[in-house]
């Protein structure tokens, strides 16, 4: 019974150790001004005075990821990795130029129909100035529309996050 108490204090003391020390990172936030959380904005116990959080780093950017779907829906055949390709040099390409990382992926979603859809699917990251993200907002609206129209999908994702980017 001892040993198990003892056991049991310095799993507690581990935890609580470790927790302390991730504090700072758990506090870290990234703004549009580059701004670390000072003593005002921070909770009082959430990093000691000897620790502190690097500058960030990079410029403001926002990451947009959008998720493509390869079973068409009508039953037809799955969208090809050439299919794809080509979908991303004819509509995705022109409107960001500067790049763009294609990773391939599986996933799943419940359909309109309430089904359970497992498939192949590729996830499209784009990165671009916060300064350019209302003009951006129509080229990947656009494309989202293209791909569900080209491949008769009923959605392609969405997910935008601001981030910090240094190239």
């Amino acid at each position: 019974m001892i040993m198990n108490t003892a056991r049991t204090h310095l799993a507690v003391a581990t935890a609580s150790a470790l927790l302390f020390a991730g504090a700072p990172a758990a506090y870290a936030t990234l703004t549009d001004a580059g701004t670390r959380p000072t003593a005002a904005t921070a909770p009082a116990a959430a990093a000691p005075a000897a620790l502190t959080v690097p500058a960030a780093r990079g410029a403001a950017y926002v990451e947009t990821r959008l998720f493509f779907g390869t079973e068409r829906p009508d039953g037809g055949p799955a969208v090809t990795d050439g299919q794809f390709m080509d979908f991303v040099d004819r509509q995705v390409t022109p409107a960001f130029p500067d790049g763009l990382t294609v990773q391939e992926g599986r996933g799943q979603w419940r359909d309109g129909n309430g089904v359970i859809e497992r498939e192949r699917s590729y996830e499209l990251i784009l990165l671009y100035p916060v300064g350019r993200a209302k003009a951006a907002d129509p080229g990947i609206e656009g494309i989202r529309d293209a791909y569900e129209k080209e491949f008769g999908q009923e959605s392609v994702a969405r997910l935008d996050e601001p981030t910090r980017a240094d190239f």
